[in-house]
């Protein structure tokens, strides 16, 4: 029945993740998702760089990358289907934060309260870092953070996937349409409009749209603040190996990090900066001639010397008021909830967010993880949950 029926917009891996953990909790609930485009060519989920860890400045992000680095590692058991496993590839290396003078007293800060909750990292001196990495140039580093454990990397697109045919597997329906509307009666919900004209009816509505989740709250009369940011990812070639490279991250803007024998790179803007709602997604070439290849240069002497053998751009589902997803009820609407505003943090964070939405949706209250801090409601109340570790 329509009264019962959960509708799901968007079907990426936080729609997928939510659709399965909704029907494994309870095999009476309808639940159907609407995806727009099942080739996923424009997804966050499939464009991302697909990476973990535990390094956030808010415990609940922290909790959150604990049990999603676990849910990876067990990932054949909970997502098999039919006896087929999927292997999503998971590598174990930490993340590599590097800071400059000025934000030295910040890291210290971070890494106390990262240490009261169990993240296992280490706080390295410029003489360490450069003994640890000696292809690191650390003369204006000041301090460094390493994960030490339950960070890494993985096929983001085979989790993608994975969740997608573990929804199907457990009965989810999965509608190819647009959203172009939706009909309301007050605080409530009744049904989305498609573009082909048809209706499709439900007792509750998740707005899971990615970066088009603004677009999404438009159509209902809501503030979804939430944007989609490009960003261009680079893969490179160099004939100079990085023995034991981490994913490091550079007081500059940019991320390094290994795939297979290439490595991948990417920029994004530092705070005073610009960065433009929904530009095409077309990979921004100067970004990488004009700023990243020389801060890359600059830190890595020996990647002067690289060739770029590839490229895409994707879009963060920038949450533009304090960067932390927004999972639960929207306030002031009786039957819509939000999984959105991860800030490219959803592909890792869909694990725990699949689950634990889940539970709020079904039980009225979360069991296996407490996510009330990413409760929309804060928005409305005015209380931002700012995340320092952005990348």
């Amino acid at each position: 029945m329509a009264v019962s029926r959960v509708v799901v917009v968007g079907g990426g891996v936080m729609g997928c993740a939510v659709a399965a953990g909704l029907r494994r909790l309870d095999r009476e609930r309808e639940v159907v998702v609407i995806e727009r485009d099942p080739t996923y060519r424009q997804a966050s989920s499939a464009l991302s760089a697909s990476s973990i860890r535990r390094q956030f400045s808010q415990p609940v992000n922290m909790a959150i990358g604990a049990f999603g680095y676990a849910f990876l590692k067990d990932a054949r058991r909970h997502l098999a289907v039919d006896g087929e496993m999927p292997d999503i590839g998971l590598l174990d290396r930490g993340y590599l934060f590097l800071a400059g003078a000025g934000a030295v007293e910040i890291m210290r800060e971070v890494h106390a309260l990262q240490r009261a909750h169990d993240v296992q990292v280490a706080l390295l001196e410029p003489n360490a870092l450069a003994a640890r990495f000696p292809w690191l140039e650390v003369s204006d580093v000041a301090l460094a953070s390493l994960g030490l454990a339950e960070e890494g990397w993985f096929d983001g697109y085979g989790l993608l996937q994975a969740f997608r045919k573990r929804a199907i597997a457990d009965g989810v329906r999965f509608v190819h349409g647009e959203v172009t509307g939706f009909e309301r009666e007050g605080q409530r919900v009744a049904r989305a409009r498609l573009g082909d004209g048809s209706e499709v009816e439900g007792g509750e509505f998740l707005v899971a749209a990615g970066p088009w989740s603004g677009r999404i709250g438009s159509m209902l009369d809501l503030d979804i603040p939430v944007r989609g940011r490009r960003r261009s990812v680079f893969v490179l070639d160099t004939p100079d190996p990085l023995p034991g490279c981490p994913l490091v991250i550079d007081p500059s803007g940019f991320w390094l990090r290994p795939e297979g024998r290439y490595y991948l790179a990417g920029m994004s803007p530092l705070a005073d900066e610009d960065d433009p709602d929904d530009l095409p997604l077309e990979v921004d070439h100067a970004l990488f001639e004009e700023k990243l290849w020389p801060a890359l240069a600059a830190r890595v002497p020996s990647l002067e010397r690289l060739k770029v053998t590839g490229s895409w751009a994707g879009y963060y589902e920038m949450n533009t008021v304090d960067h932390n997803g927004l999972v639960g009820r929207w306030p002031g609407m009786d039957n819509l909830w939000a999984a959105t505003g991860f800030s490219g943090h959803g592909i890792q964070q869909a694990p725990a967010v699949g689950q634990c939405l889940a539970e709020l949706m079904t039980y009225g209250g979360f069991r296996s993880l407490d996510l009330s801090a990413l409760a929309p409601a804060r928005l409305h109340d005015r209380r931002p949950l700012l995340e320092k570790a952005v990348i």
